[in-house]
């Protein structure tokens, strides 16, 4: 189960970092990723990281402004995301595939997160 938080409310230029718990015993096993879904559009990728924290990947959109990374001792993913533009407001997702890779590939996540909004108001 995947529970995610810390999205929010924020002006353009500032900073979020959301969070993702993760509950059970082998989520250090698993790659992660976050994803998010704007009003009326997709849901699209944002940026994964391999199981064991050393190799990340993001989207053209985002890559230079956020940073995803994780702590298995505290079985949790973080987004930090700054210099905020209002077209990053959208729903966030975490996700988990069983892979143990990093991947921008939707269908290879098993495991979804509830999302937390995220508003970047200019």
């Amino acid at each position: 189960q995947l529970q995610a938080s810390g999205g929010g409310l924020v002006q353009a230029g500032g900073s979020l970092r959301p969070s993702c718990a993760a509950s059970g015993r082998t989520f250090s096993r698993y790659g992660m990723g976050w994803f998010r879904q704007a009003p009326g559009k997709e849901r699209e990728f944002v940026a994964t990281i391999i199981w064991s924290g050393g190799s990340t990947m993001y989207a053209d959109s985002v890559k230079g402004r956020f940073t995803i990374s994780r702590d298995n001792a505290k079985n949790t993913v973080y987004l930090q995301m700054n210099s905020l533009k209002p077209v990053d407001t959208a729903v966030y997702y975490c996700a988990a595939n069983p892979t143990g890779w990093p991947t921008q590939a939707i269908h290879q996540y098993h495991y979804w997160g509830q999302g937390t909004q995220v508003t970047v108001s200019s």
